[in-house]
């Protein structure tokens, strides 16, 4: 048993919390407590949006499945370890839930959802609106944060995140009240990280309007980038606009990540099982499909109805046994003379997340309109009202006469043998189905367990309040009690009881929509769509459940197609061939999504059709014309040019990655060896495992500084940043005055090899640790320095130094030594002068950039009107000339003057140029005065102990 001294663990607490000079410095702590297997391109693009004080934000644009919501939450995590709490995330409605998930449950980050329903609940509860309140990470949906935009601007944030950031790329031509306008304004000045893996679709003008997000000076004006970018292929051009988007952009792409082997990805296989309809099914539907065509009835309302009739085609297309229930419900909403509400459409699970997507595409009327409820049947025909009564009664009959689907009966046929399929793949028995209903997810719950697979499902839905899966969430809770795997949200905490239950015991796991959001089941590789969205950004967000980074064998992605229904069989194709949901390493990538401004628009379409076509020939004729509208906006040769434009060499890519690679495995384990010696010397009645440095026991618990494995084991998992028991003996040691002392270190008790170190057996002398402060108005950067020196006055180098405190010791008192005060001042303050140089290097090409940034500036504006004085000139010259060939006199007086005009016009636009450089000159100084004042360095330096040492 060797152990550490209070000196030691001093260090070992400073060097966990301090900020480093170095690039490599600005994420470990992050890295080091985060439960996710980080990869080094990850790493990468964290550090480019951390690397400059200066920097008003980045755009991340890697390529779809490499892992941007990983990159954000680094940047947020860090951002939440330096102490600045004010942190926004502004995502579509639909990933709100994944991002608040991904947060708490891979970096322990606490967030708020806030949308205008959730403030007046907390506003009844009696709780403030947490925004402002630095308690936690604000997650809104663009729509909502566009509508409290003067909230938001009253909030100094410390940084705000955009995913899906091409949603703002047409900012540049967008009206002043528009949403990308308004989010523009209201949150201008503030740090900004922008996602997305298609900051430009169809021009270089999109590009423009991400980075004005970011920087509206960044490149001029609108028209000086049109005039230098704008309109020109040419490769001096592209070239000088790469140039210019190094240090606000940054693009990896998937084949430079294979190339540098750091992640192998598996593929998505799709199989499509064919159904028919009984001639009930087939009755019920067409009866239903054409009540819904039909524009005169009264209960869908007039306010909501496309929202409604979008949500009741989804009923009708999951089963017989959602539509009888729904009908029931609409029968009567009728009797009381009350159009659908939102309780009618309980159904489809999670319709307040679908209210929110619409309330992003429209503004929200329609969803407004059925969340409150505005409409009503009171003035309508009594007449015509007795009559929809009665028909939709015998419709709501018809549904109930119905006792077996096709489509079920199509799942179970298929199902075993697609199992046997994937076990013989080496993967697990296991599959996941997908519905939108949650009257069809009890129905398949109840079909699949009367077919051979009794006891084997777990359903997953907005409220799980079935027995089964009360009594999976008190089995969980009991076997978690007092571990910080319980969160204390019971949602959350159900979720993780149902999941567990699905990779452990169960074999088949029926999931709604809203359920399944931010669950991750990279365990099993067979999903089963028994109801296919028309919405690809949701199909992707299903098989994205499943094909991620950790699965280890081929997806198998299973669709049902009925072969009756036309529309039906259109919408699988657009969603195969167009979108490529279905198949390939990554199915629809962000390129292909990137076109679609929201998944909502293409819902829409699809509605406009169905609703619209009577005839097979007038559906293929108006999805011909779909297909062919994406294959136009879908262009290989696009993505391509994009990444020429916005993506490094792969050579230089590939070899930054494997240096990264090497880099933060080493920062990370030295920072784990820290944080165990600080455990070793706080809590020495702690037992830990000689067979395992990263775990010990401590209060009846067990303890592990290694994530997978704690979880797997139900240990707790001894990281900082969560405010548990190693923040406290951090907190405990950084605290803790030390007088001089004298340290025997036992090199034969340290557990590896130390070349350095070994070098100094038999040696004495003394050492000194104190940290620098380096103070600037933009960031504080702090380094531990050392004095040491052996018996003979020989100085041993400051890596050695730190390095012979991990190694184990004994304390004893001074004795009657006499410090070397002037020997350890001497060198404290030399090595105090190298820090500072070494900062001030940095942020001397910090300056630099922003000086080049700066004069890029004043060249945008320049070539702006130059641009003008050439075409006026041209004009001028062609008037001249026209003068010059005419012969009527009045004519060409009239010319001549014009061309006069034109030249007076030229003499003006050149006055106001020279006025304008003047006005950007001693703007830039000014600019370039505060920005050197950011980076005024004001050095504290502050001893932390000294030791007399000695290593045997």
């Amino acid at each position: 048993m060797f152990q550490f001294s209070e000196h030691q663990s001093k260090f070992f607490a400073y060097h966990l919390t301090s900020e480093g000079i170095q690039e490599e410095d600005a994420l470990t702590q992050s890295l080091s407590s985060a439960k996710v297997d980080l990869n080094p391109h990850q790493v990468d693009a964290a550090t480019f949006a951390l690397r400059s004080p200066l920097s008003k934000g980045v755009l991340l644009a890697d390529e779809v499945g490499l892992g941007k919501t990983i990159e954000a939450a680094l940047v947020i995590s860090q951002r939440w370890w330096e102490r600045q709490r004010n942190l926004l995330l502004i995502v579509p409605a639909s990933l709100r839930k994944q991002w608040a998930t991904e947060l708490h449950e891979k970096f322990s980050l606490p967030s708020f959802i806030l949308d205008a329903k959730r403030v007046r609940d907390l506003k009844k509860e009696g709780i403030p609106n947490p925004i402002g309140c630095g308690e936690g990470i604000i997650i809104v949906s663009y729509e909502y944060a566009a509508r409290i935009a003067d909230t938001l601007r009253a909030v100094p944030w410390s940084l705000v995140v955009f995913d899906e950031a091409h949603k703002l790329r047409n900012v540049y031509k967008a009206a002043e009240n528009s949403r990308a306008s308004v989010l523009r304004k209201a949150l201008a000045g503030r740090q900004k990280l922008l996602l997305t893996a298609t900051p430009l679709q169809n021009n270089l003008m999109e590009l423009y309007g991400l980075i004005s997000i970011i920087d509206e000076t960044y490149f001029g004006s609108e028209q000086a980038f049109r005039s230098e970018f704008g309109g020109r292929e040419g490769l001096t051009s592209q070239a000088l606009l790469a140039k210019r988007l190094e240090p606000i952009c940054k693009r990896t792409l998937r084949r430079q990540v294979q190339r540098a082997g750091l992640i192998n990805y598996t593929n998505r296989l799709p199989k499509t099982f064919d159904f028919t309809p009984s001639r009930l099914e087939i009755d019920l539907y067409d009866k239903v499909s054409a009540y819904l065509q039909d524009p005169s009835t009264i209960a869908l309302g007039q306010n909501g109805r496309h929202l409604v009739t979008l949500m009741l085609r989804k009923i009708l297309g999951s089963s017989s046994f959602a539509v009888m229930q729904t009908l029931d419900k609409m029968i009567h909403r009728l009797e009381a003379k009350r159009v659908i509400g939102a309780d009618t459409l309980d159904d489809i699970d999670g319709f307040s997340d679908e209210a929110e997507d619409w309330r992003e595409a429209d503004s929200g009327s329609e969803a407004d309109a059925i969340e409150g409820e505005t409409d009503n049947a009171e003035r309508v025909d009594p007449v015509q009202l007795e009559a929809e009564i009665k028909r939709l009664t015998r419709y709501r009959d018809l549904a109930a006469s119905i006792s077996d689907n096709a489509k079920g009966k199509a799942l179970l046929d298929c199902l075993p043998n697609v199992l046997n399929e994937i076990v013989s793949k080496g993967g697990q028995r296991k599959a996941v189905i997908f519905t939108e209903s949650v009257r069809t997810q009890a129905y398949l719950r109840d079909l699949i367990e009367q077919s051979g697979f009794e006891g084997q499902t777990v359903v997953l839905n907005g409220s799980n309040a079935d027995a089964d899966s009360k009594a999976l969430y008190r089995t969980w809770q009991e076997k978690h009690g007092g571990t910080n795997v319980i969160s204390g949200s019971k949602t959350a905490d159900m979720k993780a009881a149902v999941v567990d239950a699905f990779r452990n015991d169960r074999t088949i796991l029926i999931a709604t929509e809203s359920g399944a959001e931010g669950i991750n089941l990279q365990f099993c590789s067979l999903l089963v769509n028994y109801d296919l969205p028309w919405n690809p950004q949701r199909v992707e967000q299903r098989i994205g459940r499943c094909h991620r980074y950790g699965q280890k064998i081929d997806v198998t992605v299973i669709n049902f197609l009925n072969r009756k229904n036309q529309a039906e069989a259109r919408i699988h194709q657009l969603l195969e061939q167009k979108f490529k949901l279905f198949e390939g390493v990554f199915g629809s990538s962000d390129e292909v999504l990137g076109v679609i401004e929201s998944g909502v628009d293409i819902e829409r379409r699809i509605l406009d059709i169905v609703q619209s076509c009577r005839t097979t020939d007038q559906i293929n004729a108006a999805f011909d014309r779909l297909q062919e509208e994406f294959s136009v906006e879908i262009d290989e040769a696009k993505k391509s040019a994009r990444d020429q434009l916005l993506a490094e060499m792969d050579d230089k890519v590939i070899e930054r990655l494997l240096g990264r690679k090497e880099t933060v495995h080493s920062a990370i384990g030295d920072f784990k060896r820290a944080l165990l010696g600080v455990a070793r010397a706080e809590l020495p009645e702690a037992c830990f495992h000689d067979d395992h440095a990263q775990r010990f026991d401590y209060a009846g618990e067990t303890w592990s500084s290694e994530w997978p494995e704690a979880d797997e084991q139900g240990w707790r998992f001894f990281r900082l940043g969560d405010e548990g028991l190693a923040d406290q003996l951090v907190q405990q040691a950084k605290m803790r005055d030390l007088v001089p002392a004298t340290l025997r270190f036992n090199y034969g008790a340290y557990q590896g090899n130390m070349g350095d170190v070994a070098q100094l057996r038999g040696q004495s002398g003394w050492m000194r640790v104190a940290q620098v402060r380096l103070k600037t108005p933009a960031k504080v950067y702090e380094e531990l320095v050392f004095a040491a020196f052996n018996n003979s006055g020989a100085a041993i180098d400051p890596e050695t130094a730190a390095r012979m405190l991990y190694v184990p010791s004994t304390t004893e008192s001074l004795g009657a030594d006499t410090l070397p005060e002037g020997d350890l001042t001497q060198a404290l303050s030399a090595r105090q002068t190298e820090i500072i140089g070494m900062a001030q290097d940095r942020l001397s090409a910090f300056l630099n950039e922003e000086e080049e940034r700066l004069d890029a500036w004043r060249e945008d504006a320049k070539v702006s009107f130059d641009q003008q004085i050439k075409a006026l000139n041209k004009e001028a010259t062609e008037k001249k000339k026209l003068a010059r060939a005419t012969l009527a006199l009045e004519e060409k007086v009239a010319l001549q003057r014009e061309a006069k005009s034109l030249q007076r016009q030229v003499d003006d636009l050149q006055h106001q140029l020279y006025t304008r450089l003047r006005e950007i000159d001693a703007e830039r100084e000014r600019m370039l005065d505060d920005i050197a004042d950011q980076l005024n360095l004001t050095p504290e330096m502050t001893t932390l102990f000294t030791v007399r040492w000695s290593l045997a």
